[in-house]
């Protein structure tokens, strides 16, 4: 897999899709199966997009049943899993954040944002790490940009404060429910001190203990 880290979203999709359409076509003839999702980014380029110079640590958050409850009141939506993995970025000079990878259908296949919260609770950036759509249903950069600085509020929504995209109001809804969906997580795990080292610390411990 190929993956080009400098350019635009759209430019990586099209090149990837060019690749990997010529690759099917020679491994169709003695594979029968599906090709895997289009990878724009890997896990470690996107961090090191969002946080150049950081420390960031992977940390695991297991949420009660009320918090999990409470994550999908916040979301307006599902939130599937309880067990979540916010990478934390500490940083000698600003105050870092943390990111979120969120994978979910699209249309019909998935796709994988990493959406990164600042410690006002407010969206940073987005990236999309994979895309299994066509690229015609990949918004472009600008449409991105609009989830910076927005938080968990009533006009987080499609066609109040995010505006749609002809073409890819699939992505767009999936992509708006995604960053609702991590903006509730954060807000329950912060909520819970869960991001603090000294309680993730004490946490770990008692789930340690026999």
């Amino acid at each position: 897999m190929w993956h080009w880290v400098t350019s635009s979203r759209g430019e990586r999709l099209a090149r990837s899709w060019v690749l990997e359409t010529l690759s099917g076509l020679a491994l169709s003839v003695v594979f029968a199966t599906p090709l895997p999702a289009r990878v724009l980014l890997t896990v470690d380029e996107a961090l090191e997009l969002a946080f150049p110079g950081c420390r960031v640590e992977r940390t695991t958050v297991y949420l009660t049943e009320e918090q999990l409850a409470r994550a999908r009141e916040l979301a307006g939506g599902e939130v599937e899993s309880a067990l979540v993995r916010p990478y934390v970025a500490r940083c000698a000079r600003g105050a870092g954040g943390v990111a979120y990878f969120d994978t979910h259908r699209v249309r019909t296949l998935p796709e994988t944002l990493m959406v990164v919260v600042g410690a006002d609770g407010e969206v940073d950036r987005i990236e999309v790490l994979a895309f299994r759509e066509p690229p015609d249903y990949l918004p472009r950069d600008a449409w991105y940009q609009q989830f910076a600085g927005r938080g968990l509020d009533p006009q987080l929504e499609l066609k109040r404060g995010i505006r749609g995209v002809t073409g890819a109001t699939l992505t767009a809804r999936a992509t708006t429910g995604a960053v609702r969906r991590v903006l509730a997580l954060d807000r329950v795990i912060r909520d819970a001190g869960a991001l603090d080292p000294e309680t993730r610390g004490a946490a770990e411990a008692g789930r340690r203990r026999p």
